[in-house]
């Protein structure tokens, strides 16, 4: 997993990837947790995701935030982070243009980032959301969320509650030609410390069906 640098909005970002193996190969952009609660690319769940991703063939990038690790600049708030992560975007496809789909996965934070990256880049045809923070932070602008995917939530999750979670996926089910699947891990907290093993199986069923020639997801 190269370590690569590339320009960003408010001067480098640092990143790890992993080049694509065969031509038209779909690229995926993987998004950390909240930078002022210590999140980084290397935040476990992060790395999980990366490695899955490779594992399938994909040309898959995770990075640093502004004001994190190598990456220059400094926290803000959200806004600066989507530019950070269209920025990201815009470098795995300048190397990787001829990508037949493209995926955006986040964690905490990272989803909400992913999620409004979502709304800006109709190329992204699948998304995967674990832990959105629905609670804290307002996903009103999904209206409507353009494209499929998936939401995973601990029920123990003590910071994105499984409540929120709930709210936010019962409205995106009202919007028509997306599906939103719901897979709620058992016993897990907000980190999913003991419960990665579920919460990766989740992750690659998921990828599983919406991988298959015949999903009618598309």
């Amino acid at each position: 997993m190269p370590e690569v640098i590339f320009p960003g909005p408010d001067g480098r970002l640092e990143g790890r990837f992993s080049p694509p193996p065969r031509p038209r190969a779909p690229v995926a952009m993987i998004l950390h947790p909240h930078p002022q609660g210590g999140g980084t690319m290397n935040n476990a769940v992060v790395q999980a995701l990366y490695k899955t991703f490779v594992r399938r063939g994909f040309a898959t990038l995770r990075f640093n935030f502004r004001g994190v690790g190598k990456s220059q600049g400094e926290f803000d708030n959200g806004v600066g982070e989507l530019s950070d992560a269209a920025a990201a975007l815009d470098w795995l496809q300048s190397f990787h243009p001829e990508a037949e789909t493209t995926w955006v996965a986040g964690f905490s934070f990272g989803s909400l980032i992913g999620m409004q990256l979502l709304m800006r880049r109709p190329e992204i045809r699948g998304f995967i959301t674990i832990a959105p923070p629905a609670n804290m932070y307002d996903f009103s602008f999904l209206a409507p969320c353009p494209a499929s995917g998936v939401i995973i939530q601990g029920d123990a999750d003590e910071v994105a509650t499984p409540s929120g979670t709930q709210k936010l996926v019962d409205k995106l089910r009202t919007q028509k030609h997306i599906t939103i699947q719901h897979d709620v891990i058992p016993g897990a907290n907000h980190f999913f410390e003991r419960e990665m093993d579920p919460l990766m199986k989740s992750v690659d069923d998921y990828l599983d069906m919406r991988l298959d020639p015949d999903c009618p997801i598309k």
